[in-house]
């Protein structure tokens, strides 16, 4: 088992397409897994665990060539400790509160070329305030960016650890912090939010077929998705019959957004995005 970002797992399973190292690939955000689809690079398989999923898990593609495992909401995450420090009287509540100039160089986020949480954020943007308003409000936040991280997950560790004062994240991953017993808020902006639809995939030509189909029906399943509690995992778990972990975020208080999946997606979209965020916002360094 290899652990790597979304970005760096479709690029790996593009390289060697011809000659594919490994069987499936498991977890990851769907946009990643949907350019993979829409490539050929996955297997069509319709587990007989369908019946069981929830509707936003059973065929994010559309041609059975992933399927969802879990669904998580994106947001943001501070120490109590690192808020006290600033001498910040108001807590952070939207994503403008970002772009207050108090928080140069104290935000952390990840490289949406490399991580499905920040191309989420992206995505996220873009279907929230257009385009035109999201890479201003990007650009905007650059200024209070301190880095961009190889994977996703790493803005809640700096956070939790007082490396960074604000991470953007999957929330999920900063709960695993919060229970941890750091003194994280989680912060669900209130002009709505992405999220992710966490996929497992076949991947084309593997070499272990049966075995493959195996483990995607058992991660689909309800055993399977239980031990999300005891691996520290806090995802929304795509199968109905499978009790959520306690820790897990309160959907019914979150404002999700209807993100578009298939425009965000689409390889020749991923790429337009990426290239305009390169240009715009990490070349104007």
């Amino acid at each position: 088992m290899t652990r790597k970002s979304a970005g760096e797992t479709l690029a790996q399973v593009t390289a060697e397409r011809r000659n594919p190292r490994g069987d499936v690939w498991f977890g990851g955000t769907g946009d990643a897994h949907l350019q993979a689809a829409e490539a050929l690079l996955t297997e069509p398989y319709p587990s007989p665990r369908l019946n069981e999923l929830h509707a936003w898990a059973v065929d994010p593609a559309g041609d059975h060539r992933t399927t969802g495992v879990y669904l998580g909401a994106l947001g943001y995450t501070y120490s109590r400790d690192w808020l006290a420090r600033k001498g910040l009287t108001s807590k952070p509540t939207t994503w403008a509160a970002l772009l207050d100039p108090k928080l140069e160089g104290e935000v952390q986020v990840a490289n949406p070329s490399s991580s499905g949480t920040a191309y989420t954020l992206l995505a996220t943007w873009v279907q929230l305030f257009g385009e035109e308003q999201a890479f201003t409000f990007l650009k905007a936040l650059d200024k209070n960016v301190s880095q961009y991280t190889l994977s996703g997950a790493a803005g809640a560790r700096a956070a939790a650890r007082g490396e960074a004062g604000i991470g953007i994240v999957f929330l999920h991953d900063a709960m695993t912090e919060k229970l941890a017993g750091y003194p994280l808020e989680l912060v669900v902006p209130e002009e709505g939010t992405g999220y992710e639809i966490g996929c497992v995939s076949i991947i084309h030509g593997a070499r272990h077929p049966e075995s493959a189909k195996a483990f995607v029906d058992w991660a689909l399943s309800k055993e399977a998705q239980e031990l999300g509690e005891k691996a520290r995992s806090h995802q929304w778990p795509s199968n109905a019959t499978a009790a959520a972990p306690k820790a897990v975020l309160d959907l019914s208080a979150v404002k999700l957004i209807e993100l578009d999946l298939h425009r965000f997606g689409k390889k020749t979209e991923r790429a337009r995005l990426l290239a305009r965020w390169e240009n715009e916002v990490r070349g104007g360094r």
